[in-house]
């Protein structure tokens, strides 16, 4: 199946058709699309909380992919509300960094006595740590680039960035230190594959 690159190139992904269903309802409300960007972070965060200390990994799971969702809702809000900010743009990508540097480090807090001891704090750290550095190199590819540069790879009614919903069913099945070492290396590697786009349109002009 060939992978679009462009935005829009491929179609609109699945979770973003239902988040622009869900918050139709919401137009002509006081709710305004960072509400639900603050809605996010709450639900990211208490997912990272949850898996750092507490005992209910399926809930943590579940409040996560809640969050992820959520975080297309204030951009679906804002397109059909007329009200698309730059701020609000750059709130939605420093909500999803929060987001996702909180659950890697809280994975690895709460998978430091699973088999993956020693290891699940420093991975933890480090792909936690590429999130911000991603968010970054993404705005300045998208500043300099358009748009475009940035999209996510696209296919089957689904983005790259979709994955991270298997979080919940893996979980639910009991892999959830598989998907924490598999994903925390990806996300590493996705900084560097984003660095690297960046470089390369740079050096074409």
């Amino acid at each position: 199946m060939t992978v679009s690159l462009k935005a829009g190139a491929g179609g609109v992904p699945y979770d973003q058709r239902l988040a622009g269903l869900v918050v139709r309802p919401l137009a002509g409300t006081p709710i305004h699309p960072n509400h639900l960007t603050v809605l996010s972070i709450a639900f990211g965060l208490t997912a990272a909380g949850l898996f750092a200390f507490g005992d209910s990994p399926g809930w943590a799971a579940t409040l996560f992919m809640l969050g992820v969702f959520t975080d297309h809702t204030d951009g679906e809000l804002a397109r059909l509300t007329a009200k698309t900010s730059r701020f609000g743009h750059h709130f939605d990508y420093i909500a999803g960094a929060a987001n996702y540097t909180a659950l890697f480090v809280g994975l690895g807090i709460g998978l430091d006595a699973d088999w993956l001891a020693g290891l699940a704090p420093v991975l933890g750290v480090c792909a936690g740590l590429a999130n911000p550095l991603v968010m970054g190199v993404r705005l300045v590819h998208e500043r300099r680039h358009g748009d475009a540069a940035v999209a996510h790879p696209y296919f089957g009614g689904f983005e790259l960035e979709d994955f991270i919903y298997l979080i919940g069913p893996i979980t639910w099945l009991g892999g959830l230190d598989y998907f924490f070492l598999v994903y925390g290396l990806g996300a590493i590697g996705y900084l560097l594959w984003q660095s690297a786009m960046l470089v390369a349109s740079e050096m074409r002009g």
